[in-house]
């Protein structure tokens, strides 16, 4: 059942691969603001009205992208209008829409609030706060003192209405999957939920009032805004921490501060934006090192399909083997997928501060705007790196491991691999190579120096294999090819890598292993 859904999973993430992330946040957003307009117009949603939803919208809109196209051109940045309208979505579920002209000045002031912190509040090209989150903070602070009653909004989260329950849990889940973000929003959700339902039954037991458990949780799932708080706030990549254990440890911060919000004096509460905000500072402390500027170097031919980049890194860098980064390739007209993509570090963290990554060219009649601004980059190109992220690692026990690389999905392997060998450390691993041919085989010069086991699965049996390499005899994997070349894989723990969909078909042959870790490759 396990490995069932992994491969669900995986076929989906290939699917919404297709999209930058940025852009399937739009997408989503876009469709729940569609359906709310609609369900206003039925009456299913009495307020606020489809005119009040659109003028609202139109306002953050024009504001945020004014805002942002200003500070992007004074800074020689590139505009990414997607950023602007996901600002101006968020805060329109966030925030009381209306039509009055002290609402929508009020709307315009947190949208230019929202739209400044993206750079006046960050670090090294990373965001310290939740812009929207930040925007509503501030207008619904401004508004309970009395010199700014005149601002005709607050946060409303209107958003958390069982009417829009549904669109919000099928839209969000979209962005999580792509995010890869479903374990920490669940794990949110659950505390949220939890000291929300808490919350009720001692304020019950304050008032002398009957507590009923069904309510309760009625109102913490179906009338609160925790869903759309997780999926489309907290899960924000620039605000999240590089580390998962991390990550759960910003998502408990919030869930119990959402869940529970504390009073400040008697003017407001720490409610659903602050309760971010306070977690987006945690997540700050974690990921303090920030951005880094790489220098490129030397580009190199891997295989017929593959490049390799080598950067001398302009900082200080840290990342454990197994690890990836998000390199930003600014360029004119950027596709649906954006200027951004992450990749697997190839190089050992011992190598620093040379880095190196790599990527497969893939279509080459048809490449996207990003692959052709990385193909056209030269050395002395300087490029930036927002952090290092990923639990792709290694157990840190000495249990023997299986490695599983699908094409160029050996990268993370070739880190983890080099970085034993250049420390001394001896291990039982087993990589186990796929590629559509021997020509296609990357790094093997590399990955024979370490000493490590191989079993290649390619059509044609490739040359010169070393001592310790062996070669499939071109049969396909699958589970009776593990059993044959890895009979003790219940033994060991299992790590693929390589494109979605090839992990789907790849992860029920892997159910035997001890326990089972993907890395997804949604291509460049």
């Amino acid at each position: 059942m396990i490995t069932s859904l992994t491969a669900l999973r995986q076929r989906v993430l290939a699917f919404l691969g297709g999209i930058s992330m940025y852009r399937l946040v739009l997408f989503a957003l876009l469709a729940l603001a569609v359906i709310a307009i609609a369900l206003s117009a039925l009456g299913v949603i009495v307020s606020p009205t489809p005119l009040e939803i659109v003028a609202s919208f139109a306002v953050l809109a024009v504001v945020i992208a004014a805002v942002d196209a200003a500070v992007q051109r004074l800074l020689r940045l590139p505009w990414r209008l997607e950023s602007s309208l996901v600002t101006a979505l968020i805060l329109l579920f966030v925030l009381r829409p209306g039509v009055e002209g002290t609402a929508l000045l009020g709307l315009a002031i947190a949208g230019a609030l929202a739209s400044l912190s993206k750079y006046l509040i960050a670090w090294r090209g990373r965001h310290i706060l939740n812009p929207a989150a930040f925007g509503a903070s501030v207008v619904s602070i401004l508004g309970s003192f009395g010199a700014f009653e005149w601002l005709g909004t607050s946060s409303s989260w209107w958003v958390g209405t069982p009417s829009l329950f549904l669109p919000v849990a099928v839209l969000g889940l979209a962005v999580l999957w792509r995010t890869e973000k479903v374990r920490i929003v669940l794990a949110f959700l659950v505390i949220a939920i939890a000291v929300s339902v808490l919350r009720q039954a001692v304020q019950a037991q304050e008032f002398a009032i009957a507590f009923d458990l069904g309510t309760a949780l009625s109102f913490a799932v179906l009338q609160s805004p925790f869903l759309f708080l997780g999926a489309f706030m907290l899960s924000e990549p620039l605000t999240m921490p590089p580390r998962r254990w991390q990550q759960f440890s910003v998502a408990a911060l919030v869930g119990v501060l959402a869940g529970w919000p504390i009073a400040i004096g008697s003017l407001f509460t720490l409610g659903q934006e602050r309760a971010l905000l306070i977690g987006n500072l945690l997540a700050f402390a974690f990921a303090l090192r920030g951005s880094v500027r790489l220098v490129l170097e030397q580009r190199r031919s891997l295989t017929p399909t593959a490049q390799e980049l080598t950067f001398r890194a302009r900082g200080t860098v840290r990342f454990l083997p197994g690890q990836y980064l998000e390199l930003d390739v600014p360029h004119r007209r950027p596709d649906a997928r954006g200027t951004r993509r992450e990749f697997s570090i190839v190089s050992a963290p011992a190598d620093l501060p040379t880095l190196r990554i790599a990527y497969k060219d893939g279509d080459q009649q048809h490449p996207s705007s990003y692959k052709r601004a990385l193909a056209a980059a030269q050395p002395g190109a300087t490029l930036a790196v927002t952090g290092t992220w990923g639990d792709f690692l290694l157990p840190r026990s000495d249990a023997p491991v299986l490695m599983v690389a699908a094409g160029i999905g050996v990268t993370p392997f070739v880190s983890q691999l080099r970085q034993l060998h250049q420390t001394g450390r001896q291990r039982d691993v087993v990589l186990v190579y796929v590629a559509a041919d021997s020509g296609e085989l990357a790094f093997r010069d590399e990955l024979a120096a370490t000493g490590a086991r191989v079993v290649v699965f390619t059509r044609d049996e490739p040359a010169d294999l070393p001592a310790h390499w062996s070669w499939a005899q071109g049969a396909r994997l699958d589970g009776a090819g593990l059993d044959q070349w890895v009979p003790d894989l219940g033994s060991r723990h299992a790590y693929i890598s390589g494109p979605p969909r090839l992990i789907a078909d790849l992860a029920p042959a892997l159910q035997k292993a001890r326990s089972l870790t993907t890395d997804a490759f949604a291509g460049y």
